[in-house]
């Protein structure tokens, strides 16, 4: 076994072979160099395994592990984690693109502020050929340096992707892992917030691939992601309603879990009640940066290809 690396990138998979090879380039044409990349392939039934053993027998920090039976996709983002070794922990996406300097930017602000519990970048939304379609401000006040100001920020503003930012592997072990509930993801990255700020490397450096496969897309109604996410979420036993509950019931342990104060943690269930209350109303769904209006001539003047290792003449 290689010399423990500083960071670890998990990469779940299952069917990925439309985008993982420009994936793999763009991650392993980093600058940033001390990684292991593990991909955890849950049982994938096209060409996904040739493409990782490939890219395995090409770049030795390449850990390739092909799970007997399809878990899930919770399960699966759960389980490459528990492969990886490094200090610090990024989990990836098989159809996003990473700018060449995303991970060293990301690793060095965390190195420069040891408060700082996770680091990601700039983002945008881009198309099926990795053109930008929507920009996104980042907003929310996850650096502030008081746990119930982030919680409060993660209720109510259109989040980022923070899931994806590079974390401390020690604080991502304190918390409970991802569930498979409607919207699991949000109650993991508030329990995470509880733990400690973040920050936002300010450069546009990460891209979030929307495409009619994706997983938000490929499976429109609460019921069939939450199936995605974990097959045994299947049938009469998780209802609708119960997905909802149990999303409201996870941000509830989360603020139990945390180390808090007395006082936060009444601050954070205040915010919760406030948070609840505005669902209630009409309209209170929230927007997601998917919905925003395509960028037009005034959008960033932004050219994938440039930034993105192994895109150089992918297009005119």
């Amino acid at each position: 076994m290689t010399a423990r690396p500083r960071l670890s990138i998990g990469l779940p998979v299952f069917n990925g072979e439309e985008y993982l090879s420009e994936s793999f380039d763009a991650l392993l044409g980093q600058t940033y160099e001390d990684f292991e990349l593990v991909v955890s392939d849950n049982a994938s039934t096209d060409a996904t395994e040739d493409i990782c053993r490939r890219y395995a027998a090409q770049d030795p920090r390449v850990r390739y592990h092909r799970l007997p039976r399809n878990i899930g996709a919770a399960p699966n983002h759960n389980h490459v984690f528990t492969r990886c070794r490094g200090e610090l922990f990024k989990w990836a996406s098989h159809d996003d693109l990473y700018a060449r300097d995303l991970l060293r930017r990301c690793v060095a602000a965390l190195d420069e502020r040891p408060e700082v519990i996770l680091a990601h970048a700039g983002q945008a939304v881009v198309d099926e050929a990795g053109q930008v379609k929507v920009p996104y401000e980042y907003t929310l006040a996850t650096d502030s340096p008081h746990p119930p100001v982030r919680f409060r920020s993660l209720l109510f503003e259109p989040g980022g992707d923070d899931f994806y930012g590079v974390m401390r592997a020690d604080v991502l072990r304190r918390v409970k892992p991802h569930d498979s509930y409607h919207h699991a993801d949000r109650t993991f990255v508030a329990e995470i917030g509880l733990h400690g700020p973040f920050h936002q490397v300010p450069e546009l450096l990460y891209f979030r691939r929307d495409h009619p496969t994706r997983a938000e897309r490929a499976h429109p109604s609460k019921r069939s992601r939450c199936v995605n996410l974990d097959p045994r979420r299947a049938g009469a036993l998780h209802p609708t309603p119960r997905l909802l509950a149990e999303y409201v019931a996870g941000y509830v342990a989360a603020i139990r879990r945390a180390p808090l104060s007395a006082a936060d943690r009444r601050a954070c269930y205040r915010h919760l009640a406030a948070w609840l209350a505005s669902r209630a109303r009409p309209g209170g769904a929230g927007e997601r940066v998917e919905d925003r209006a395509p960028a037009g001539a005034e959008g960033p003047a932004v050219r994938v290809d440039d930034l993105v290792a192994g895109r150089a003449g992918r297009r005119p």
